[in-house]
């Protein structure tokens, strides 16, 4: 299996320069070790269904599920990977699409882990497209970033004017009750989002670089004392988004937080950004899952059903 361009573009990225050793077992992208993902929503007779998948292991899903009884003609899908993490020489390639007027819920099976390396890396591109009136809630579970584990995304987003998209990424700094050297101890961590219009025009891009022993995690204003971010964006349109920033009060005590969080506005009117830092990742999930309930009450009139108790 050939890899995509886009794959083909991360893979020229500066930070990758020295990371391009082979492994001693499968070479990278070899024939399974390349995963790919294609999902595509749409309106039929009322109804928003999962109308194409097709998907390669180590990336897996099996068909939409109605469960959410908040919001019952939510079709979800949870992304199965059959390798049990993320390995060295891994290629992923998600491509989800949500038509005109159609709703769905992607998430994945449990925790993504990118395991330990010593040669090469991992990559993963996605591309999500939402047309005019398309809402899409795209809430993977925490990344953990394992020692040595170096990996690079790149998140090409094209969303109309009227369309509302939740993505959010949250990032666990290492298996943080394993071992010591865990906390920040992986070589790379490169993720990027750009975010376009139909038309072409540019709203926005931002990336996070994170390499090992970079001395900035620690500051005050950063990651000093917490081990879990997540980084949400909400792109609707600005009446929508400035209900939305009404109601979301910012999380910031002034006795040693478990959390933080709060909302900012993204450029070009996209809509708001939540940034949330935590101690654990069931204190960054309760901020991304407070922002989550308004975000669905305010862009469909819908709010979100009981946690499950396992959460």
């Amino acid at each position: 299996m050939e890899l995509s361009d886009e794959l083909h573009r991360l893979n020229a990225a500066r930070e990758l320069s020295g990371f391009k050793s082979e492994p001693a077992q499968m070479r990278a992208a070899a024939p399974g070790k390349i995963g790919e993902l294609r999902l595509g929503f749409s309106l039929r007779d009322g109804r928003s269904i999962l109308h194409d998948l097709y998907r390669v292991a180590p990336l897996l899903v099996q068909q939409a599920l109605y469960w959410d009884e908040a919001m019952p003609e939510l079709p979800i899908c949870s992304i199965i990977s059959v390798g049990g993490g993320i390995l060295q020489g891994d290629r992923y390639k998600i491509d989800i699409t949500v038509g005109e007027g159609a709703c769905a819920h992607v998430t994945s099976q449990g925790a993504n882990r990118v395991h330990r390396m010593d040669a090469n890396y991992a990559s993963q591109h996605q591309t999500v497209t939402l047309e005019s009136g398309a809402y899409l809630e795209y809430l993977p579970e925490v990344t953990i970033l394992y020692r040595d584990a170096r990996f690079i995304s790149r998140t090409d987003i094209v969303v109309a004017e009227d369309a509302t998209l939740l993505y959010g990424e949250m990032t666990l700094a290492g298996r943080k009750h394993h071992h010591a050297d865990e906390r920040f101890g992986f070589d790379l961590l490169s993720t990027a989002v750009a975010v376009r219009r139909p038309s072409g025009r540019k709203l926005f891009t931002e990336k996070i670089l994170v390499g090992k022993g970079d001395p900035t995690v620690d500051y005050p204003a950063v990651m000093r004392g917490y081990d879990v971010f997540a980084n949400v964006l909400c792109l609707t349109p600005p009446p929508v988004a400035a209900r939305i920033k009404e109601r979301f009060e910012t999380n910031f005590s002034g006795e040693a937080p478990r959390a933080i969080s709060g909302v900012c506005r993204l450029p070009n009117d996209a809509g708001l950004m939540l940034r949330a830092v935590g101690v654990e990742t069931y204190d960054v999930r309760r901020e991304v899952r407070r922002f989550w309930r308004i975000v669905r009450e305010e862009a469909r009139g819908r709010t979100l059903p009981e946690e499950f108790l396992w959460r």
